[in-house]
C-alpha cells in the first residue's frame, strides 16, 4: 500500500492509476487524491469529528461551508447523527471511530482508497456489522478499494478478486473468490482457505443468483385448475414442497395440502402455515444452515416485497455448487484473452 501512494518509493515496475504512473506524481499531492484507512483510524485527538472528516478538503483549499456540508454528508453516509460531528474522538465507541475514518477517507471523494485491515481491531459482532455497511455503502459509492487482510473469511466477503500473497510478498493467486475456493493453485493456497472452502463457497451466492424451484400458486378465492397442472408438470408437491396459497399481491398466506385441491377453491382457512421462509437476499450458505435446522425441507423464497419467488432445496444448492465449479474450471483453462490482470500492469 505504501507504493501505491509512494510513502515507499519503487525499485522496479510501476503502478499506475487512472492510466499514470504514480513516478510522475508529486507525493503529496498523490496521497490528496487517495483514501486511506487503518486499523487504529488515526484520528487527531485534539479535533471534533467534523474537524477530522474535513483535514484534507482543508489542505485542497475548500471553504469552510463546502468543508461544513462534506462532513455532515459523510456522516450521514456512514450512519452517524449530526451531533457526532461535535464530538472528539476520545467521546466515540471503536465502532463508531472506524466509521469516522472510513468518512475521512471519502471526504475529498477520492478514486482509489487504501484500507489496512480497517476492522481487525473491532469485536466480532461490530466487525461483521460495520463489513455490511461498509459493502452498503460501496454499493453507491463504487470506489477502486485495495483491502488489507489476514482473515480469508473477510477476504471473501470483501472482495471482488483476491491476491494472495506468501511470505516475502510472492504473489500465489490472484482471481475472484469463488474461483480461489474452487480451485486453490497450490498446497498454500489450499491451507490458507481452509478445508471448509466447500461452505465458504455458499457464502458467495444469493438465491437471486440462482434459479429457484418453481412454486405452484393458487390464490384464495380462485380455481384451482392451474395447481393442479403444475402439480401434474412436475411442481409444487412432485419437487418436495407445497401449493402456496397466496392473496392477490402474490404474497403467501399458506399452504394447501394436495386433499384440498380436489374441492373447487380454496380460502385461507384450507391452508396450513408455512414453515420458516426466506428472501432473495440470503446467501445459500445461510439458507443451508436454516434447511438443516427445519429437517432439510425446501424453503420458500420471497422477494423484496414478500411475494412468492419459489422454492430453494439442498439439491438445488448442490445442483449450483456443481455448476459454478464447472464453469470455473472451465474459464481457468480457456481464459478471456482480452481480460486485463491489473495485478500483472502493476508489477
Amino acid at each position: 500500500m505504501r507504493l501505491v501512494n509512494r510513502m515507499i518509493e519503487l525499485t522496479s515496475g510501476d503502478i499506475l492509476i487512472g492510466g499514470v504512473t504514480v513516478l510522475k506524481r508529486e507525493p503529496s499531492d498523490l496521497r490528496r487524491e487517495i483514501g486511506y484507512v487503518i486499523q487504529q483510524v488515526g484520528l487527531f485527538p485534539h479535533l471534533t469529528i467534523s474537524a477530522n472528516i474535513g483535514v484534507v478538503p482543508r489542505l485542497l483549499g475548500w471553504d469552510k461551508d463546502r468543508i461544513a456540508r462534506r462532513s455532515a454528508e459523510l456522516l450521514d453516509l456512514v450512519g452517524l447523527p449530526d451531533e457526532m460531528g461535535e464530538r472528539f474522538p476520545s467521546q466515540l465507541s471503536g465502532g463508531q471511530r472506524q466509521r469516522v475514518g472510513v468518512a475521512r477517507a471519502l471526504a475529498a471523494d477520492p478514486p482509489l482508497m487504501l484500507m489496512d485491515e480497517p476492522f481487525g481491531a473491532i469485536d466480532p459482532i461490530n466487525r461483521d456489522h460495520l463489513q455490511n455497511e461498509f459493502l452498503r455503502l460501496q454499493a453507491a459509492i463504487r470506489k477502486t478499494v485495495v483491502f488489507v487482510t489476514h482473515d480469508i473469511d473477510e477476504a471473501i466477503k470483501m472482495g471482488d478478486r483476491i491476491a494472495i500473497l506468501r511470505e516475502g510478498g510472492e504473489l500465489v493467486q490472484y482471481d475472484t473468490p469463488n474461483e480461489i475456493l474452487a480451485h486453490p493453485v497450490d498446497d498454500f493456497v489450499a491451507r490458507f482457505v481452509g478445508a471448509d472452502r466447500g461452505l465458504k463457497r455458499l457464502a458467495l451466492t444469493r438465491l437471486a443468483d440462482i434459479d429457484l424451484i418453481t412454486a405452484t400458486c393458487v390464490k384464495s378465492g380462485e380455481g384451482v385448475g392451474s395447481a393442479r397442472h403444475g402439480l401434474a408438470n412436475g411442481t409444487g408437491l412432485a419437487s418436495g414442497t407445497g401449493v402456496v396459497l397466496v392473496d392477490g399481491e402474490g404474497r403467501p398466506l399458506g399452504e394447501v395440502t394436495a386433499d384440498r385441491l380436489a374441492e373447487g377453491t380454496v380460502t385461507a382457512a384450507d391452508a396450513r402455515q408455512i414453515g420458516p421462509t426466506v428472501t432473495t437476499t440470503v446467501t445459500m450458505r445461510e439458507a443451508l444452515s436454516l434447511m438443516m435446522t427445519d429437517s432439510l425441507r425446501p424453503l420458500l423464497v420471497l422477494d423484496a416485497d414478500g411475494r412468492v419467488a419459489g422454492y430453494v432445496s439442498i439439491e438445488l444448492i448442490n445442483r449450483a455448487l456443481h455448476s459454478e465449479a464447472s464453469h470455473a474450471r472451465r474459464s481457468s483453462l480457456h481464459p478471456d484473452p482480452a481480460r486485463r490482470d491489473p495485478v500483472t500492469e502493476a508489477q
